[in-house]
């Protein structure tokens, strides 16, 4: 028995294999002979004061699923497991198992055998040349022939390939280049061959500046190991020209190891060239749809504005004036200065004068600079680039580019904020203007028309708005008169704003009387056009059995002596003063009316009270008996 265990060791000691013996059960390496010493790279002491587990990190379950298949079937090997040799790399190896002879009492110990798979490998290849040797000459001419054909067929597939394709070795020297490179190139083969390639064509960026072949991808491919696809650089040919290229530069191994890289390259100038006018042409869609975009969204903003009418309409000496000043000023490309109060109808004169221009077929874009605020002033007048500001996710065209070809109405001019006002100046002294964000300078044919309910000249004087921009926009100045300096156009702006109510509210039936047109002309409409549009769309609403029931402020209705305004007199009315001053009041309304109390023309409807109120104060005043005519008076008290 002890012949044998001496037997075993020595034979443990002097096998070329590498053998450990290991105990599982605690996960320990009893011993190991010195082929496993080599193998793992590590001496005899360090080897056996590993675990096992720390020979194998990571891969415990592995370990336990080959040990237990071991002490189970008495012979078992695996290619699963990788040992750490002791420098970091990983092996990779082949283990047969089988068990150790022992006492019954001792726990189930194994015996390893690893096998170098690399080693393996190695004496494959040297067994294959052996046999080659031994087939002597013949076998050495077939082999020979079949590389050769190998060759010759590889230099077919290079010469027939339509991209040009070369090789580099791990010092960037070129090793072969196909007919297709050397046409692309303008460079012969034996030119390049041996030469640092870089050097000769990849040397530049696009733009000229220097390309250090440190930071070139071809030869990152044999650097880092890695595949490298490029589409956006220049080769350059041997005549100086560079061409746009698109590559990929292929790691070359041999035995694991990284000995160079092939590049297949191809030109794309022509694709480039046909994407770059694709581009361009994209932009200008874009730029266009954008555009259209905009005006289109102008339009339904023009539609949706308060003015629902296109004309100026009137008859009275002031507007006739308006009118006349539109046709001389229309046909020029003047500035125009539109002033007046809020809701005189000053965009209607800005439209007039648009309509009758030679730019009438390009739109009006009106532009309510109230309504802007202070810090997107520039990007609404001039537009912005894409990143000039936090939420500027793309280009945007300003109004004036919109309004090229056509006319920019400034509605509320007086608004513009003090330090735009010069960039305003230079566009319309000059017809240009940049794009917030970009430094390229547009040029714009626009016509102006502003519009202001301000004193510019006060403006001017306490230094809110820049003189010389006023005089620049007062070239032709216009004033939009008010509606009290106009009364005799009050019936036909009402009639015209019913009609169209009307239509709106499709209502038939609605007339205006000659009772509602003065009511109406006796106001004084502070709001103006615009405040009679909403009464007169407000007396439609309330309308019943198709009566107006216009509604007007207290001033509207021929004024009564207030108490106050009575001792602010001097004087008290007696009791018979009030009533001669109510008598005179109705007579008045009743002249007017021609005797009629009744009706929506009648002395009622005027003095906005109800006709049978009426028919009692005069019964009660006794001003039938009193009136020039008693047929005037027995008419006036006959209902209709």
């Amino acid at each position: 028995m002890d012949r044998e265990i001496a037997d075993f060791g020595r034979a443990f000691e002097a096998n070329p294999q590498a053998m450990l013996a290991v105990d599982p059960a605690q996960d320990r390496i009893i011993d190991a002979n010195p082929a496993a010493c080599r193998l793992f790279g590590y001496d005899r002491a360090a080897l056996c004061a590993l675990k096992m587990t720390e020979l194998h990190p990571g891969q415990r379950p592995a370990l336990i699923v080959f040990t237990e298949a071991v002490a189970a079937k008495g012979r078992y090997w695996t290619r699963n497991l990788s040992p750490r040799h002791a420098s970091g790399r990983e092996l990779k190896v082949e283990y047969v198992g089988a068990p150790l002879a022992g006492e019954a009492d001792q726990r189930p110990r194994l015996l390893l055998i690893a096998q170098d798979l690399e080693e393996l490998r190695r004496h494959s290849v040297d067994d294959e040349a052996d046999h080659y040797v031994r087939g002597g000459i013949a076998e050495w001419q077939r082999v020979e022939r079949f590389f050769r054909d190998i060759e010759r067929e590889n230099q077919l597939i290079l010469r027939a390939a339509g991209e040009g394709i070369y090789g580099v070795n791990a010092e960037g020297k070129t090793t072969f280049v196909n007919p297709a490179a050397e046409r692309m190139l303008g460079w012969a083969a034996e030119d390049l061959v041996g030469k640092d390639i870089h050097s000769m064509v990849h040397h530049s960026h696009p733009d000229g500046s220097a390309y250090p072949g440190h930071d070139c991808p071809i030869y990152g491919a044999f650097r880092d190991g890695h595949v490298h696809t490029v589409d956006n650089e220049v080769f350059w040919r041997r005549d100086g020209t560079p061409f746009w290229v698109e590559y990929t530069s292929t790691p070359i191994r041999d035995r694991g190891a990284v000995v160079g890289a092939v590049v297949v390259f191809r030109d794309v100038s022509l694709k480039r060239e046909a994407d770059d006018k694709l581009r361009a042409a994209l932009e200008e869609v874009e730029s266009l749809r954008q555009k259209l975009e905009l005006e289109n969204a102008y339009l339904q903003e023009e539609i949706r504005a308060e003015s629902n009418h296109r004309g100026i309409i009137g008859k009275s000496a002031a507007i006739q004036n308006i009118l006349r000043q539109v046709e001389l000023v229309a046909p020029t490309d003047a500035t125009v200065l539109v002033t007046g109060e809020s809701g005189t109808g000053k965009e209607l004169i800005a439209r007039a004068i648009h309509e009758a221009s030679k730019r009438s077929d390009r739109p009006l874009i009106r532009v309510n600079c109230a309504a802007i605020p202070r810090e997107l002033f520039e990007s609404e007048f001039f537009g912005h680039v894409r990143g000039a500001f936090t939420g500027a996710l793309r280009d945007r065209i300003g109004r004036f580019e919109l309004a090229d070809g056509g006319t920019l109405f400034l509605d509320e001019v007086g608004e513009i904020p003090l330090e735009l006002q010069g960039k305003l100046l230079r566009v319309l002294q000059e017809g240009q203007f940049e794009r917030v964000g970009e430094e390229r300078t547009r040029h714009v044919d626009v016509r102006v028309i502003a519009a202001t309910n301000r004193d510019l000249k006060s403006e001017v004087r306490r230094g809110g708005f820049r003189e010389d921009l006023y005089f620049r926009l007062n070239v032709v100045p216009i004033e939009s008169v008010s509606l009290r300096e106009r009364r005799e156009d009050i019936p036909l702006l009402a009639a015209h704003f019913l009609r169209g109510t009307s239509r709106k509210l499709k209502t038939a039936g609605l007339r205006l009387t000659e009772g509602d047109a003065r009511r109406l002309s006796h106001y004084d409409w502070p709001g103006n056009v615009r405040e009679l549009e909403n009464v007169i769309e407000r007396a439609a609403i309330l309308a019943r059995d198709d009566r107006l029931r216009i509604e007007l402020p207290e001033t509207s209705t021929p004024q009564r002596l207030a108490p106050a305004a009575a001792e602010a007199s001097g004087s008290l009315l007696t009791d018979e003063d009030r009533r001669e001053r109510d008598r005179a009041n109705i007579r008045a309304a009743l002249a007017a009316c021609g005797g009629r109390v009744f009706g929506a023309d009648g002395a009622a409807a005027l003095l906005g009270v109800k006709p049978t109120t009426l028919a009692s104060r005069i019964k009660a005043l006794g001003i039938a008996k009193t009136t020039n005519a008693e047929k005037a008076g027995s008419a006036g008290l006959r209902q209709p």
